[in-house]
């Protein structure tokens, strides 16, 4: 069954195309990864996918739903966790959790139950009434990741999910999407990072907001060498070319200056 189905999904920020005709789809159980340097377009069209952004352009339809029309179902069939955390660092664990259930209307019996679920599964139930300022970065990932869970959604969504972590907290985290996917859930990611995109079932290079190339890691190397088993890292150089992308300001740099200089809204 497809999870994910975008057609020529594009946004657009003022003159700055950020993502440009993207399409793709993603299958039940797919662990996919969307790689490409940082500013590349992935942070945003996730969250077009995630409907925290309006597409300016093309279609997308998540578990089903239609992201322009259907927001609501959109959000209800997945989880996310993104880079920047969401959570109120003034609250504790378990506030923070009631949060997310009281928004996804879980009666209060089930929220209880689930709260008590997500801290046990992040191994946060000691810590269940500390406030998150006295969390490391690893314990606040847990958590996210935890909440992201709560309402039983059908695909996980992660951006850059490794970042700011140590090597004990990544080496957690992995294994936790290992177990996620073991049990059938579906799985979409950002990284820039090729070593993590080396254990997806799909991975979609993204470079200047287009789709470059899109396939199995065994694929994209056939692709770009004419056989499988070259590490992505030099798969992604073949097909995006050894330009550096620090020469100017990222799409994201950019953006943020257009808003500061009173670009439209994005929501």
């Amino acid at each position: 069954m497809t999870v994910v189905e975008c057609l020529d999904l594009g946004r657009s920020f003022g003159d700055l195309a950020a993502v440009e005709a993207v399409s793709f789809t993603m299958e039940e159980g797919d662990f996919f990864a969307l790689l490409g340097p940082n500013g590349a377009g992935k942070s945003t069209l996730l969250a077009m996918l995630t409907t925290l952004v309006a597409p300016s352009r093309g279609t997308a339809r998540v578990a089903g739903a239609d992201i322009r029309t259907d927001p609501a179902r959109v959000r209800q069939a997945i989880g996310a966790v993104f880079q920047e955390p969401a959570l109120d660092e003034r609250l504790t664990a378990r506030e923070n959790l009631a949060i997310h259930a009281a928004l996804h209307g879980m009666p209060r019996r089930t929220a209880r139950q689930s709260i008590a679920e997500a801290l046990s599964w992040a191994q946060l139930d000691l810590a269940a009434e500390r406030p998150l300022r006295s969390f490391s970065g690893g314990m606040k990932r847990r958590l996210e990741l935890a909440r992201a869970l709560m309402h039983r959604p059908r695909l996980i969504v992660l951006d850059e999910p490794t970042l700011g972590l140590d090597p004990q907290g990544r080496r957690d985290l992995w294994d936790r999407i290992a177990r996620l996917r073991a049990g059938g859930m579906s799985v979409l990611m950002t990284t820039h990072a090729t070593h993590e995109a080396e254990a997806c079932t799909r991975v979609g290079i993204i470079d200047r907001g287009r789709l470059v190339a899109l396939g199995t890691p065994a694929d994209l190397s056939r692709r770009a060498f004419g056989g499988p088993g070259m590490p992505l890292e030099e798969v992604f150089v073949q097909i995006a070319g050894r330009a550096l992308r620090d020469t100017e300001a990222s799409p994201r740099d950019r953006i943020v200056a257009f808003h500061k200089r009173g670009g439209e809204h994005t929501r």
